[in-house]
C-alpha cells in the first residue's frame, strides 16, 4: 500500500442556506425531533440551544484494478449419443453417467453429456469511483461538484472553521484498503496465477456544510436537528 501513489486533492462545498434561513427551518421543525407515541410538544416547550456549522469529510476514491490469472471452470458440451468419451490434449473426459431409467427412456438420437473441467484465463480491467464518509464506510455521493458547487478557497474556509471540522476517522491507507477490497470481489476464488495491480488516480476530500441544531424541549430533554445546507433539508 505505501508504494502506491496517488493525486489528493481537497474540496470545500459551496452552502446555499445562511443562518437566517436555517433558523426558520428549524423553528417550523423543532418539535418533530420530540415526538412520542404520535404526539409532539407545542412550540413553546422546545427552544434552540446552540446551532453552528459544521464541514463533514466525504472521501472520493477513484482508481482502477487490473488483474491476470487463471480460474477452474467446469463447461458441459452435448455429443453423439455413441459417443463414450472426448479427448482434448492429454486429457480424457468420459460422458456423464445415466440411470438405468433414463437409459431405457434415451432414444438413438438423443445426445450423452460430457463435463469438461478447464481452466480459463481471465483478465480484469476495471474503472471504479467510491464514496465513504467520515467513518469510512462506503456511501454514495449525492451533491454535485462543479465550478458552481465548490468554494474557490477551500484551505480559508477549512481554516476559519477548524473547530468544526469533521475530518476522516480512518487513515486514507485503510479506506484505500476498502476500494481495493471492494474492486476485488470481481475476482474468482481460489485465483491461480494471478498478476494484478491496483492504481489510485485521485483521493479528494470533500468537506460538506451541515448545520447542527441543538434543541432542549420538555423535562430538558436534548436532541440534534441536521439539515444539509447545500439540499436544504433535514438529515
Amino acid at each position: 500500500m505505501d508504494n502506491i501513489r496517488y493525486k489528493r486533492k481537497i474540496t470545500v462545498l459551496r452552502k446555499k442556506l445562511d443562518e437566517g434561513s436555517v433558523r426558520e427551518i428549524i423553528e417550523e421543525k423543532k418539535t418533530s425531533v420530540f415526538r412520542s407515541m404520535l404526539k409532539k410538544p407545542s412550540k413553546d416547550q422546545v427552544h434552540l440551544d446552540a446551532l453552528k456549522l459544521l464541514y463533514e469529510v466525504i472521501l472520493i476514491v477513484s482508481g482502477k484494478y487490473a488483474a491476470d490469472y487463471y480460474r477452474n471452470a467446469k463447461h458441459t458440451i452435448n455429443v453423439d449419443s455413441n459417443v463414450k468419451e472426448v479427448v482434448i490434449g492429454k486429457g480424457i473426459f468420459p460422458i456423464k453417467s445415466k440411470s438405468t431409467f433414463l437409459k431405457k427412456l434415451q432414444r438413438s438420437s438423443s445426445k450423452n453429456k460430457v463435463e469438461l473441467n478447464l481452466d480459463e484465463h481471465v483478465f480484469i480491467n476495471e474503472e471504479e469511483t467510491l464514496s465513504f464518509d467520515h467513518h469510512g464506510n462506503e456511501i454514495k455521493f449525492p451533491f454535485k461538484i462543479n465550478s458552481e458547487t465548490v468554494e474557490n478557497y477551500p484551505s480559508k474556509i477549512l481554516d476559519i472553521n477548524e473547530k468544526n471540522l469533521k475530518k476522516l476517522e480512518i487513515s486514507y491507507e485503510k479506506v484505500i484498503g476498502k476500494f481495493e477490497t471492494k474492486l476485488k470481489k470481481l475476482l474468482a476464488p481460489n485465483p491461480k496465477q494471478l498478476q494484478d495491480e491496483l492504481t489510485i488516480n485521485e483521493v479528494n476530500e470533500v468537506y460538506v456544510p451541515i448545520y447542527e441544531a441543538r434543541l432542549v424541549g420538555p423535562k430538558k430533554k436534548v436532541e440534534l436537528l441536521r439539515i444539509d445546507a447545500i439540499r436544504k433539508k433535514i438529515i
